[in-house]
């Protein structure tokens, strides 16, 4: 008989035993069951997650009916709750299923007709009993012992956490993480939980603590406030706070009066989980973990800066004219002098606008090297950047989580002061994307002998993350800087590189009214108008003049988020003018999603090696699994649809992206 779904999309319940286990991921609690369910006459498949399951438990679900196309109808479970077996059969299926350890079929069928339904009281209440069963001595007895004992621990954590508002595979996320002391661990301190487990915030860490009683005003609530703001701050790209700013912030956010955070904030610093610190004569705080990273990054910097080369001596006058005669050009005389420096320098900033020359003085000092035989390493924080680099060189370049070889299993890089990389010179481009927990991983794994160098345009906006490495590197004054400044002539006929640098000039922009111009001034009466033409130059002028596709090829910036020309109205404005949401489509946390979209990752996301900041296309949409692909780079990343809202950006539109950034003074140090 063919199971039939309920027609009703909404949340049903189901329950019933499970015949059989198909699969189940110890690390992640993803299973698919065969129930037998109530109301059903034949085994019904069910989706869900659960730290531990075997065959003969009775299992209680939540979730929804979808037919898939593969696999036909089946029963997607976002709760899942399994209890020991009453029934002989069942106690003997569950047994017989390998849960128990020391127990196999031979031993379930034994146990069974001998102890009958009380089996499980036997092994918990009186198991020297076991010893009475043919085969089973003191040491098997202990096995099935413990391991019983561990099902219990099992259950009874997922069962506190459920009480507890925990979805269930969140819950096996921090069974997984805690062990059998989750329990004492979050009463104790539900707020570890933002800290030590990947996905589960302040806010959710904080509903878990109201559902056990703690107060809004405990000195526990506050203390994890404190860091809570400052990870606020950070997403906005600070790593500390004005003292007069984190206090006020910290109010807002936790609804408490300012003595009890200026109480924790005391607390805090006690305890060495925040740090106090003077930027510009203003008190500041700062998290430790930021703090002790850019103070590791200054000392290596330094240490890198005070080493010896790692080629020997190099006749500059000789090079120069040989590495020009190869190229076919004749280097100025900045970079003839830019050369002659990196040639003799363990650590260079290589930094200037648009057009100035940047790729070519480090083409020049690249074919030098590498016919002295140094091993030379490419790097780039994004995929994109990556490619560019390499297609600029002629080398072979990665992104600098590649090149640090990401550890999923503990959310780090396997490359570090113990493993360092293998190269005698490590050259980074687009270094002013590159924030300070990367730019920290990235310099501990520079091994001591190598050179570094540094390119990068510091008047391009900061990074994503906390930190701009690349300008207060330059700032310090510690490390020898290239300046480049003369834009070239060719560079010199696009008119968006030479407003660029009257910008940053203080000057303002020229326009002439050249249809051949790569850059135009449109003046808009209002918002309203200003979305008209926008639309229009993205949809018509712009691939009619270049032959760029309009979502492909085509982004928009905009310095804002709200109002009728920031990222959310203008996303949902070009989608439906260039990919508008047909029937499959997914909506999730205030945005739809369609197949064509382009999508921001927000987050990193090891296990999927995804970073903050890299730009995706939607390629399909299931929804019966449930599961969006994404496309990166040309990598396909399956994303859960309950994962969109921190790993895609919440405004995923055709081509917009915004990110709001107040003015940071407090970075790096």
């Amino acid at each position: 008989m063919q199971i039939t779904p309920p027609p009703s999309p909404e949340r049903e319940n189901l329950a019933g035993l499970v015949e059989r286990v198909t699969f189940h991921n110890e690390d992640s609690g993803f299973c698919v069951l065969r129930v037998k369910a109530r109301g059903q006459r034949d085994l019904i498949t069910v989706i869900g997650h659960a730290a531990a399951i075997g065959a003969g438990e009775f299992v209680q679900a939540s979730g929804r009916w979808v037919n898939d196309r593969t696999h036909g109808v089946q029963f997607r479970a976002d709760f899942l709750r399994a209890a020991p077996p009453t029934t002989a059969e069942g106690i003997e299926k569950y047994l017989a299923s390998g849960m128990i350890k020391g127990i196999g079929p031979i031993y379930a069928k034994k146990l069974v007709k001998a102890f009958r339904e009380v089996v499980f009281d036997v092994i918990e209440q009186t198991p020297e009993r076991l010893k009475e069963i043919d085969g089973i001595g003191p040491k098997r007895a202990d096995s099935i012992v413990a391991a019983w004992a561990d099902q219990k621990a099992i259950r009874e954590i997922m069962i506190f956490l459920h009480a507890h508002g925990v979805g269930t595979s969140r819950a096996v996320r921090i069974f997984k993480t805690y062990g059998a002391d989750a329990i004492w661990l979050i009463s104790e301190n539900p707020y570890r939980l933002a800290r030590d487990i990947r996905g589960i915030g302040f806010k959710s860490a904080d509903q878990i603590a109201a559902k056990l009683g703690i107060e809004k005003t405990a000195m526990i609530r506050a203390r994890a406030g404190i860091g809570y703001a400052l990870t606020e701050a950070m997403d906005e790209g600070h790593c500390g706070l004005p003292l007069n700013q984190l206090v006020p912030m910290a109010v807002k956010l936790l609804e408490v009066s300012a003595g009890i955070i200026e109480t924790a904030l005391d607390l805090e610093l006690q305890d060495g989980e925040v740090v106090a610190d003077t930027v510009d004569g203003e008190s500041c705080i700062f998290l430790a973990g930021l703090h002790r990273a850019e103070r590791a990054m200054a000392a290596r910097i330094i240490a890198l800066c005070s080493g010896v080369l790692p080629w020997p001596r190099i006749n500059a006058a000789k090079a120069i004219p040989w590495v020009g005669t190869r190229a076919g050009i004749t280097l100025p005389a900045s970079q003839r002098e830019a050369v002659q420096l990196a040639l003799k320098t363990k650590v260079l900033v290589i930094t200037g606008g648009p057009g100035v020359g940047k790729t070519t003085l480090m083409n020049s000092i690249l074919k030098i090297l590498s016919v002295k035989g140094v091993r030379i390493a490419l790097a780039a924080p994004t995929g994109r950047a990556a490619k560019r680099l390499s297609g600029s060189t002629g080398l072979e370049a990665k992104t600098i989580h590649r090149f640090l070889e990401v550890d999923p299993m503990h959310g780090g890089f396997r490359r570090n002061e113990e493993h360092a990389l293998d190269c005698d010179l490590l050259v980074v481009d687009e270094t002013s994307m590159i924030d300070v927990p990367l730019m920290h991983a990235l310099l501990k794994a520079v091994p001591d002998h190598a050179a570094l160098i540094l390119v990068g345009d510091v008047d391009q906006l900061p990074s994503v993350g906390p930190g701009q490495v690349l300008a207060d590197i330059i700032a310090s004054s510690a490390v020898p800087v290239v300046r480049l400044t003369e834009v070239f002539r060719q560079a010199a006929e696009s008119r968006i590189i030479v407003n660029a640098h009257r910008i940053n000039q203080g000057l303002m922009p020229e326009w002439v009214q050249d249809p051949a111009s790569d850059f135009h001034f449109i003046e808009c009466t209002d918002a309203e108008d200003g979305v008209g033409k926008i639309l229009q130059i993205v949809r018509e002028r712009i691939p009619a003049r270049y032959g760029l596709d309009p979502i492909r090829d085509i982004q928009v910036l905009c310095p804002m988020n709200r109002g009728g020309l920031g990222a959310c109205a203008l996303n949902i404005d070009l989608q439906q003018a260039l990919n508008p949401p047909g029937e499959l489509r997914v909506e999730r946390f205030g945005s739809t999603y369609s197949i064509g979209d382009k999508v921001m990752q927000v987050e990193n996301d090891y296990d999927k090696e995804v970073y903050n900041g890299d730009l995706g296309v939607v390629r399909s949409i299931d929804p019966e699994a449930s599961e969006m692909a994404i496309e990166f780079d040309g990598r396909p990343v399956t994303y859960g649809f309950g994962a969109l809202d921190k790993s895609c950006s919440p405004t995923p539109r055709p081509s917009t992206r915004a990110r709001v950034r107040s003015t940071r003074p407090l970075s790096s140090r």
